[in-house]
């Protein structure tokens, strides 16, 4: 992995502010899914610092991101003053603050793999060892031992969206920009198709339910077409049908619900968990169709 060592990131910092002190600044273009970063650690945010002891130019999140990028102007930067303000966050910081209340996972590769670094809510501090200056991606409330996995196959990420007035409170919108209709769906583990049902209009319009033992459902509704049965058996790598726009739905999504005895539970998953409320980036990485 490519990496600055400490004499190259003093020196990068102390150019920075000669700039700064000449009336000039380091400007940097962030993609426009980071626009609303501005450098501050606040609170529900989990940030980066460029130094060591929450010390220099902060990189602010608010939800999962599996891939920072490496080069600018497309990398995710260090937005905040002091040292490595402009510099792309990918394998440059030293120490983290969580306020997201959630536990975030930090780590060594993109798209959630490698080593990792657990930081609970509120906790303060750096990197150890093996992730200073080598942090690829980060996870909030890393899914550790769901039982289900992402209803999508791997090298896809998928927008998962939670909001205090969804009906039920705890399903969860997937969305894939900029396009949504079609994509293939997958059971999100073993089990046997309980319903293949479409109300037409309203709610669900074409949804699926697979019964998984123990109690718990999933369901997936909005779906464009279902190509499972009644009674069919399934496992996490069955496709069961593409996403729409069905039902009462307002445009193309995948609208997903995990049930224990009937009622909707917040939804986990192997390969990381959304965060209620509020939107997060996941991918599927493991036991890929």
């Amino acid at each position: 992995m490519a990496r600055l060592t400490n004499w190259k990131k003093t020196a990068v910092g102390v150019a920075a502010a000669a700039l700064t002190a000449a009336g000039l600044t380091m400007v940097s273009t962030a993609p426009a899914s980071a626009a609303a970063r501005d450098g501050v650690c606040n609170s529900g945010e989990f940030c980066y610092y460029y130094n060591s002891n929450n010390e220099g130019s902060v990189s602010d999140f608010t939800g999962s991101l599996a891939n920072y990028g490496s080069t600018q102007p497309t990398c995710y930067e260090f937005k905040g003053a002091g040292n490595g303000q402009g510099l792309c966050v990918k394998n440059n910081a030293a120490s983290v603050w969580n306020r997201s209340g959630v536990k975030v996972r930090v780590y060594y590769n993109s798209y959630y793999g490698g080593a990792y670094q657990d930081f609970a809510p509120g906790a303060k501090g750096n990197l150890n060892a093996t992730l200073k200056n080598n942090n690829a991606s980060h996870q909030f409330n890393p899914g550790t031992t769901g039982q289900f996995w992402l209803p999508f196959p791997c090298g896809e990420t998928w927008e998962a969206g939670t909001r205090t007035n969804h009906n039920p409170q705890n399903s969860v919108d997937f969305n894939h920009y900029p396009e949504d209709n079609g994509w293939k769906v997958y059971a999100s583990a073993p089990g046997t198709v309980s319903r293949v049902a479409n109300t037409g209009s309203t709610s669900y319009g074409r949804y699926i339910v697979i019964d998984h033992g123990s109690g718990w459902q999933t369901l997936y509704a909005h779906l464009s077409s279902q190509d499972v049965s009644v009674g069919q058996r399934v496992t996490e790598k069955t496709m069961i049908g593409r996403v729409g726009s069905t039902g009462g739905s307002t445009g193309p999504h995948l609208h997903y619900e995990q049930k224990l005895n009937g009622a909707a539970q917040k939804v986990k998953f192997r390969d990381g968990s959304p965060i209620y409320w509020g939107k997060t980036n996941l991918r599927r990485t493991t036991n890929c169709p």
